[in-house]
C-alpha cells in the first residue's frame, strides 16, 4: 500500500513540495524561490518557465533526500498562487509572455471601462466578485491585446491560458497535456458562474475571451484523476493528481474549517481570511468576496466569504529588500520589542492599492504621524500592526455580513511563527488567536484533497482528529485602548485614497 500523499505549493514567492504520512506529519519536504519581476511601477511578473524549473527541482530534492521511491507515493495534489494568469501554446506549451501575478495593477483601465459600461453588477451576482485588478480574467484579456498576435493566435485555437495550478498540471502531466481547474481557482477568475461553476457565457463575452482558451473546471477533490504524471517527469512514474485547491482554500481544508461559521487567516506575501458559508452563497454587503471554498467529488460545493489583503508578509519584504531596514523577518519582533509602541506613526502598505473591503486601486503606500522621535524600531512595529490592522478591517466586514461576531480565529502562514505578531493580532482582533501545530496547513490541505480521491483519508471526520493546537493567544489590552489604535489606523487609510490616478 502507498504509504504517502505529495504536495506541490506553488507560491507567490516560492515553490515547495512536501510529503506527507497517513497522520498529517510532513515525512520531507524541499523550497526554492523564483524572481519576483517588477517591469514598471505598479507591475508584477513571474517567469512560469522558471516556476516550472523550481517544481521540477524541489520535487527531485525531496524524492532524493528522504529515499522515496515513486510506488510509495499514493496521489498528488496541487496548490497554487491564485489569479495570476499565464497563457501559453498549446502545441508547444511555451509561455506568450511571463505570468501577470495577483498583486499587479495594470489591468486598472480595463476594470474602470467595464465600470463605466456598468457591467460591475453582473460580475457581483455571476462571479461573486467585485471589478478589480486582482482578478485573472482582465489579465488574459490585457494579454490578448497587448502581447503581439497572441488574440489572431486565440481566435485560431493555439492558445490556452489558465492560474498557476493549469500550467503545473499541464506540464506535470507530460505528453497528455492535461488542462484543467478546479472550481476555487476558476471563482477568481471573473469567468465562472458561482451556481453552475461553469464557464459563463455572458461574462466571457464582456471580456471576450475565447472559451477554446480556458480549462475544463473539474472538482477540488476528483476521484476522476485529472490525469497521472510523466514518467520522464520528475516522478519518473504515473502517479494520479487528483486535487487541486487554490492556496488559501487549500489552507482552509488544511485547517479542517469543514462547518459554517469556521474561519482562518493566512499570513503570506498577502493574508486572506476565510469564513465557510456552507453550501449557501453569501453575497457581501461590505466588501468581502464570494468564492467557492472546495468541491470534494461529487458532494456539492462549499462556499465562503473572503477578504483579501495584498500586503502582509510582503511588507516584511520591503523593509529588508527596498528600505533595508532589516536583515530578515526574523528581527522584526525583537526590533519591535525594544519599543513600547510606534510612536504614532501608522504604515498603511497600499503598494497595489487597497483590497478588501476597500477595493480602491487609487490607493498608494503612506507612513504618517511622523515626528523626530520616530525611529526605525517604531516603523518596523508599524509595518506588523499592519498586517493586524488590515486583518481587523477584514474582520469587522466579516462579523458584519455573517451577523454572528467570529470568537476564535484559526491561523497560519509564515509570519505565525511571528510570536509577538500573534499577540499583536489577538489585542487588535480582540479575539481569541490560535495557531495550529502543523504550520503548512496550505500544502497539507492539497494533501488532503488528493488524499481522499485515492481513500488514503476517508472522510472529513477522520481528518478534523488530526487537528491540533499549537499556541492559543488571548487579548491583552482594553476595549479603550484598541478603540483608539483603531481610529488612528482608520485615520491613516483614509490619507492613501486618490492618490494614483
Amino acid at each position: 500500500m502507498s504509504q504517502l500523499i505529495g504536495a506541490v505549493d506553488s507560491g507567490t514567492t516560492s515553490t515547495r513540495f512536501i510529503l506527507f504520512d497517513q497522520s498529517g506529519a510532513i515525512v520531507g519536504f524541499e523550497q526554492q524561490e523564483h524572481e519576483q519581476i517588477f517591469p514598471r511601477s505598479g507591475w508584477v511578473e513571474h517567469d512560469p518557465l522558471e516556476i516550472w524549473q523550481r517544481t521540477q527541482a524541489v520535487i527531485r530534492a525531496t524524492l532524493a533526500k528522504c529515499d522515496v521511491r515513486p510506488g510509495q507515493i499514493a496521489a498528488i495534489g496541487i496548490t497554487n498562487q491564485r489569479e495570476t494568469a499565464v497563457v501559453w501554446d498549446r502545441r508547444t506549451g511555451l509561455p506568450v509572455c511571463n505570468a501577470i501575478v495577483w498583486q499587479d495593477t495594470r489591468t486598472d483601465r480595463i476594470c474602470r471601462r467595464l465600470e463605466k459600461a456598468g457591467h460591475a453588477p453582473t460580475f457581483q451576482k455571476k462571479a461573486g466578485l467585485p471589478l478589480a485588478t486582482y482578478f485573472s480574467g482582465p489579465k488574459f484579456r490585457w494579454i490578448l491585446d497587448n502581447v503581439e498576435g497572441a488574440q489572431a493566435r486565440a481566435d485560431a485555437g493555439e492558445l490556452i491560458c489558465g492560474t498557476v495550478d493549469s500550467w503545473l498540471i499541464w506540464q506535470l502531466t507530460g505528453g497528455d497535456r492535461v488542462h484543467v481547474t478546479d472550481p476555487t481557482n476558476a471563482s477568481r477568475t471573473m469567468l465562472m458562474d458561482l451556481v453552475t461553476l461553469s464557464w459563463d457565457a455572458e461574462l466571457l463575452d464582456i471580456l471576450a475571451i475565447p472559451p477554446s482558451m480556458l480549462p475544463e473546471i473539474r472538482p477540488s477533490s476528483a476521484p476522476a484523476f485529472y490525469g497521472m504524471t510523466a514518467t520522464d517527469g520528475p516522478f519518473a512514474a504515473a502517479i494520479p493528481i487528483c486535487g487541486n485547491l487554490g492556496d488559501q482554500q487549500a489552507a482552509t481544508v488544511g485547517q479542517t474549517c469543514f462547518s459554517p461559521g469556521e474561519a482562518k487567516n493566512t499570513y503570506g506575501t498577502g493574508c486572506f481570511m476565510i469564513l465557510n458559508t456552507g453550501e449557501e452563497i453569501v453575497y457581501s454587503r461590505n466588501g468581502l468576496l464570494t468564492t467557492v471554498c472546495y468541491q470534494m467529488g461529487e458532494s456539492a460545493p462549499v462556499y465562503a466569504l473572503e477578504g483579501s489583503i495584498a500586503m502582509a508578509g510582503a511588507t516584511v519584504q520591503w523593509l529588508r529588500d527596498e528600505l533595508q531596514l532589516i536583515g530578515s523577518a526574523f528581527e522584526t519582533a525583537e526590533i519591535a520589542q525594544s519599543v513600547d509602541d510606534t510612536g504614532g506613526c501608522y504604515l498603511v502598505p497600499a503598494f497595489s492599492g487597497l483590497f478588501a473591503p476597500h477595493w480602491r486601486s487609487d490607493a498608494r503606500g503612506v507612513i504618517v504621524g511622523l515626528t523626530r522621535y520616530v525611529n526605525r524600531a517604531h516603523i518596523v512595529r508599524a509595518a506588523l500592526e499592519s498586517i493586524c490592522y488590515q486583518t481587523r478591517e477584514v474582520l469587522d466586514a466579516m462579523n458584519a455580513d455573517s451577523g454572528v461576531p467570529l470568537r476564535q480565529l484559526k491561523v497560519d502562514g509564515g509570519a505565525t511563527v511571528n510570536d509577538m505578531l500573534m499577540q499583536m493580532q489577538a489585542d487588535i482582533l480582540g479575539t481569541t488567536v490560535i495557531r495550529p501545530r502543523i504550520a503548512e496547513t496550505t500544502s497539507l490541505g492539497a494533501a488532503y484533497a488528493a488524499g481522499l480521491a485515492v481513500g488514503f483519508w476517508s472522510d472529513l471526520d477522520t481528518l478534523r482528529t488530526q487537528w491540533q493546537e499549537d499556541r492559543v493567544w488571548q487579548p491583552q489590552i482594553g476595549e479603550s485602548e484598541r478603540g483608539q489604535g483603531y481610529a488612528g489606523w482608520q485615520k491613516a487609510v483614509e490619507r492613501t485614497l486618490a492618490w494614483a490616478e
